[in-house]
């Protein structure tokens, strides 16, 4: 293999993993720039909620765009215009003056446009891990080990650039970070990796099966979703999980750590122990994941990543044997997400990867919000142990679903030979019809792995 064709996806994983890191630094210089200007929790909270609303908004209704205008493209243009918009706060900051309902334009408009960004560096991976020579799922692997070691790493270097400069330097070294990683993925990834999607934005128009209008393409795109049955069941399960991750994230794990462990200081070494134990998950699935049976290490790997902290938790264990289970779980979770990914980019046609992404996406954050309003009620009017117990027990439920058959069975991997022919043909499916892809018959004689 040669080494310039690793080029374009050592350009994507690069390029992501700056703009990954350029947003830690917003994550955590932009709260404190609030507090700094305001002084009120309140307003820090409006920001935070402003600054997530978009990431929903701009996940479905943007990847109808990705699509129209190509995926490389897509990428260096979200790059270069959340550049702008965070440039601008220590701009106006230091020039005429930054009112609130200003920065708060600016954060939402940055975030309107960074998820589609990110969907369309995804969107490309299949065209970048072929000219590579590597199987799908190990690139999913390197890119989701980027994402994770970037949040990682990027978190406690913000926030000793913050302590040591301040809040508007490190925005301005944020907007940097954006303009590095669309000249990168605008130099390593050349315009020949083109995807179905880039094809149809750049010679014929964006085409949708005779849908070429922006809002029936959108509909093009949920319809797909709903009609495609593997897809139409894991999204529900990955809504669950999310809501029952969210209640402990943003509320229980902190209620324990403060009332139990510590306060802060041991907050930090668990979501640490999570995030690393996830950095090294990706990176041992990205080596041996392709060959590992799908549906089994799904379950496996969601039954050892959600039940375990919840349960750990509401036995009271010590914070030692609580960071031994949190690393394990975030082993464990370290490959979900490559699975998953690998199952979308087999089975979403690459003319409609943004479009369906984005509704994905959409649908799996609706929940979050949830999670955390539920969490703070049940643990304020049941207590904070049994409603561990509870959604311990809530996801380890969910997550064996899989195993009951129906479109689970479908989660093998198509073998070569079909791994294009399954997603042409369901371009050309009629909507509310699509092609049913191999059986598991027809992938086993090539596989001995039934994957997710």
């Amino acid at each position: 293999m040669s080494r310039a064709s690793r080029t374009p996806l050592v350009g994507l994983l690069v390029g992501h993993t700056v703009s990954l890191t350029g947003n830690m630094l917003t994550i955590i210089a932009l709260p404190l720039y609030v507090l700094a200007e305001t002084g009120s929790a309140a307003a820090t909270g409006i920001t935070g909620a402003v600054a997530t609303a978009p990431i929903v908004l701009g996940g479905a209704l943007g990847g109808v765009l990705v699509d129209r205008i190509g995926y490389r493209r897509a990428s260096v243009l979200a790059d270069l215009v959340s550049c702008l918009t965070v440039a601008a706060i220590p701009l106006l900051h230091a020039t005429v003056g930054l009112p609130f309902w200003a920065l708060l334009a600016l954060v939402f408009l940055s975030g309107l446009l960074d998820t589609p960004g990110q969907t369309a560096r995804v969107a490309l991976l299949p065209e970048a891990a072929s000219a590579a020579g590597l199987p799908t799922e190990r690139a999913i692997g390197w890119f989701e080990a980027t994402e994770r070691g970037a949040r990682l790493l990027g978190a406690p270097v913000a926030g000793l650039l913050v302590a040591t400069l301040g809040a508007l330097p490190v925005l301005v070294l944020d907007a940097v970070t954006f303009v590095l990683s669309a000249v990168v993925v605008a130099v390593l990834v050349p315009s020949t990796l083109q995807t179905g999607a880039d094809r149809t934005a750049n010679v014929d128009g964006p085409t949708t099966g005779g849908d070429t209008g922006y809002w029936r393409q959108f509909a093009a795109g949920v319809r797909f979703l709903l009609a495609e049955p593997l897809l139409r069941v894991l999204v529900p399960l990955v809504l669950v999980t999310n809501f029952f991750d969210a209640t402990k994230t943003t509320v229980l794990l902190p209620v324990v750590a403060h009332r139990d462990l510590g306060g802060a200081a041991a907050l930090g070494l668990l979501v640490g122990a999570m995030g690393g134990g996830a950095l090294a998950g990706s990176l041992v699935f990205s080596a041996v994941g392709h060959r590992l049976p799908r549906r089994v290490t799904f379950v496996v790997a969601f039954a050892v990543a959600g039940p375990p902290p919840f349960w750990a938790m509401a036995a009271g264990l010590p914070l030692p044997v609580l960071l031994a289970v949190f690393a394990s779980a975030g082993f464990a979770a370290g490959a979900i997400n490559p699975m998953i990914g690998a199952i979308k980019l087999e089975r979403v046609p690459a003319r409609m990867r943004a479009r369906v992404y984005g509704v994905i996406g959409a649908v799996a954050w609706a929940a979050i919000p949830l999670g955390a309003l539920g969490a703070g009620f049940a643990s304020e009017h049941v207590g904070t142990t049994a409603t561990l117990v509870a959604a311990g027990t809530g996801y380890l439920l969910v997550v064996l679903a899989p195993l009951l058959g129906g479109p689970w069975r479908t989660m093998g991997r198509p073998a070569p030979g079909l791994r294009e022919a399954v997603p042409r043909a369901r371009q050309g499916a009629l909507p509310g019809r699509p092609v049913d892809g191999p059986t598991d018959n027809q992938r086993m004689s090539l596989h001995t792995v039934d994957p997710a």
